[in-house]
């Protein structure tokens, strides 16, 4: 929306877009290269790259920039100088008057017709995913500075992008959860008067919930193997920003080696996001063969008006030629690995160590998938640790664990694989986690999971449901604790009154299987609205990454404590 915006305010005519690298991750994700120059827009340039062309005065020139200091500086630079004729410039969050008065004394030529704040400052992924990109955001148990001012200014700008009053409510056994609510009050508090002007204020309507949690409650979802099409395609072939490369795989068409799956741009992968493995193949077919019966048709070309309707329709022929191709692709080369990788019986295995208690069996399946070839390394270090979550609190665990830490090594894993299964146990075992995660304790869970168990799963490879289901149940029926998510000072709220607008944003990353289980809790709630953020969207892989980056910051800390010492 805030694209369209910018490109219809400049007028018709020739544009330029000029961009820094996180404002063209937010753009892509929205909108096609070609989409975008329906609009007239020519040339993409970066803020941070200048052109080699010197002087393109017949063109106008849309800025779309974060507000940061070293972009203040470079647009400085251009505007003393200006290669465009007319300059619109919109910066993606909250910009100070005194950047507003560097600006305007560096124009010089008076070539800016336009500054504006538009609040577009974090990658929409879907309707209700978003993201920023951050892998590793905590050191230990602290945030980097700059990770936690550009998590706390995008939530900002998410907010007033929404036009929305929010409370603000944190994990409070969490002391990242703490610290960035405590950093968004104060941005609140700092902006007060653009919000009164910018969100009108109704004392009776319900407020939006904004709840902060912390990753580490639930270190299982994200290790898990997933079978529906996006999330698939994440963990195997890894999605970037909408996009996927294929370029590792042989025979691959020039124009494939890297591939979009945006849910705006391809209707087919709009339809399949959310389906399972075994459908995608059948929907594949259908759509293989409503493709030939189209090719047919165009190779009978006998009359002029056959010629006019193959014109005619040969734009939307090639767009189904590329939809077919991009995914017969993904899917055949999904299909291959689940395959070659043994994924089926890792993943079962996987689903029962999540969902169910059985600790012989269970470890004498992870010795056995540890041990077979077939099985990768990686599959097999996310088995080893799936099994020491699991079990920690288990007589024995603690020598199996050494056991099959050294089955891994054994088999030549290396040995930053090798020790991810003792970092994820010291990163985010029950030490570390508020939540019963296993439902070892409460009654209730207890009750739920025996009932499942009796009466069987739809499907044996997505038993598996994230904790993040009940906490939004919760929080939507107005039964989320006020002790263990209580509102950031300052914040009235009615803890037993149901919001309809809800989001929920995880420190440490959220993954697409929660991205799904917030889908199906909207679809279930037609009066709620849940929108899901996270610092990053992980697989199994930057998940681990994550780990590691946090574990880092703790372990430097106890040596430097030793030295101390």
């Amino acid at each position: 929306m805030y694209i369209t915006k910018m490109t219809e305010e400049s007028g018709p005519g020739m544009k330029v877009i000029l961009m820094d690298k996180e404002t063209t991750s937010i753009v892509s994700m929205v909108y096609s290269q070609s989409e975008i120059l329906q609009k007239e827009v020519y040339l993409f340039e970066r803020i941070d790259n200048p052109s080699k062309y010197d002087n393109l005065k017949h063109m106008k020139c849309i800025v779309f920039l974060r507000p940061t200091s070293e972009n203040i500086a470079l647009l400085s630079r251009e505007l003393k100088c200006p290669k465009y004729g007319v300059y619109f410039i919109y910066f993606s969050n909250v910009i100070s008057k005194a950047d507003i008065k560097t600006l305007a004394e560096c124009d010089e030529q008076e070539a800016v017709r336009e500054v504006q704040e538009v609040f577009a400052d974090y990658l929409a992924v879907d309707r209700h995913l978003f993201s920023f990109n951050i892998v590793g955001c905590l050191h230990g148990r602290s945030w980097s500075q700059q990770h936690l001012q550009r998590v706390s200014q995008g939530l900002l700008a998410l907010l007033l992008s929404l036009k929305k009053r929010a409370v603000v409510r944190y994990e409070a056994s969490s002391e990242p959860c703490g610290r960035l609510a405590e950093r968004l009050r104060d941005l609140l508090r700092r902006e007060t008067v653009l919000i009164d002007n910018t969100i009108p204020f109704n004392g009776d309507s319900p407020q939006l919930q904004l709840l902060i949690i912390d990753r580490r409650d639930d270190p299982v979802t994200p290790l898990l193997n997933q079978w529906t099409y996006q999330a698939m395609v994440h963990e195997l072939l890894g999605i970037n920003n909408n996009r996927v490369s294929l370029a590792h795989l042989p025979d691959v068409p020039k124009d494939f080696r890297e591939v979009v799956l945006a849910p705006e741009q391809d209707e087919f992968y709009a339809k399949n996001l959310y389906s399972n493995f075994g459908e995608i193949g059948q929907t594949i077919k259908s759509l293989m063969e409503e493709f030939q019966k189209k090719a047919k048709s165009h190779q009978k070309v006998e009359s002029i008006a056959d010629m006019k309707n193959f014109v005619e329709t040969y734009p939307l022929f090639k767009k189904m030629s590329g939809t077919v191709t991009k995914h017969v692709t993904v899917v055949g080369e999904l299909s291959s690995m689940v395959g070659r990788h043994s994924l089926l019986e890792v993943s079962e295995l996987e689903q029962e160590m999540a969902c169910q208690s059985d600790h012989a069996k269970h470890l004498q399946r992870v010795k056995a998938l540890v041990g077979k070839e077939a099985v990768r390394e990686w599959d097999a270090a996310r088995l080893v640790a799936l099994y020491a979550l699991r079990y920690e609190k288990q007589a024995g665990a603690a020598e199996a664990l050494s056991s099959l830490v050294g089955a891994l090594r054994a088999r030549g894993a290396p040995d930053e694989c090798a020790r991810a299964p003792l970092l994820a146990l010291e990163w985010g075992g029950a030490h570390a986690r508020r939540a019963d995660l296993f439902g070892l304790q409460d009654a209730v869970k207890i009750t739920k999971r025996l009932f499942k168990g009796l009466n069987g799963v739809e499907n044996i490879y997505t038993q598996h449901t994230p904790l993040l289901k009940d906490t939004i149940e919760d929080l939507i029926k107005g039964k989320l604790r006020e002790n263990l998510y209580p509102a950031m000072g300052g914040d009235e709220i009615s803890y037993g009154r149901r919001p309809q607008d809800v989001i929920v944003f995880i420190v440490g990353g959220v993954t697409y299987e929660e991205a799904l289980c917030v889908h199906q809790i909207n679809q279930a709630n037609p009066g709620v609205r849940v929108v899901l953020g996270g610092t990053a969207i992980h697989n199994s892989a930057s998940f681990m990454e994550e780990i590691k980056s946090a574990m880092q910051g703790v372990h430097r800390t106890h040596t430097r404590h030793i030295r101390n010492v």
